[in-house]
């Protein structure tokens, strides 16, 4: 395990966020971490076009994010937000079937460079983004994850995160919306000003 720093997604860290996405060419075919922000102008046209988009809501602060840090090399990141700054999550029709409260913050992403996987980046990275939920005010707080357990699955397939990363850092369980992906959720304290 290397000892891995956390920070947020801003104008200051663009630079690093925008080299490791470049590095993976726009990650998963361009996406730019786009996927579950509502459909702006550039949105899945282009790996140019989400990377202006991406861009222009991370100056605008409405796009956030835990950058995992490797020293001065960003490596990874988990995307997290509000219902409305991140309306859209895979498995929409079984979610929305249970009538659901939406939470204060969703988990929708994680990524991992390639040379730093399976070395704990995702763990690091919802630890912090945790922290900064905590900083922003706290709440309720909702992931989808993955259920791996007994079974071998895909990098490709945990893009959400997986089960095991969630329960270690206090979530439960709430219902199953997939085969193998869940709700799960954790209630977050605000830091008091005091």
């Amino acid at each position: 395990m290397t000892d891995f720093t956390t920070k947020p997604l801003d104008e200051t860290t663009w630079p690093s966020f925008a080299r490791l996405v470049e590095a993976h060419s726009g990650v998963w075919g361009g996406c730019w971490c786009m996927a579950f922000h509502a459909k702006g102008e550039g949105w899945g046209k282009s790996a140019e076009l989400n990377r202006q988009e991406k861009e222009a809501l991370v100056r605008g602060g409405r796009a956030h994010a835990a950058l995992v840090f490797d020293g001065t090399e960003c490596v990874g990141w988990c995307q997290f937000g509000s219902p409305e700054e991140l309306p859209r999550i895979k498995n929409r029709r079984a979610y929305l079937a249970a009538d659901p409260v939406l939470p204060d913050w969703r988990i929708t992403c994680f990524f991992a460079g390639k040379s730093h996987r399976r070395k704990g980046v995702a763990s690091a990275a919802l630890g912090g983004a945790l922290e900064q939920i905590q900083r922003l005010g706290g709440g309720c707080v909702e992931g989808y994850p993955e259920d791996t357990d007994g079974r071998k699955v895909s990098g490709s397939f945990l893009f959400n995160g997986a089960m095991s990363t969630f329960e270690r850092h206090g979530f439960e369980r709430e219902r199953r919306i997939g085969k193998n992906k869940w709700v799960v959720t954790r209630l977050i304290q605000r830091i008091s000003d005091g």
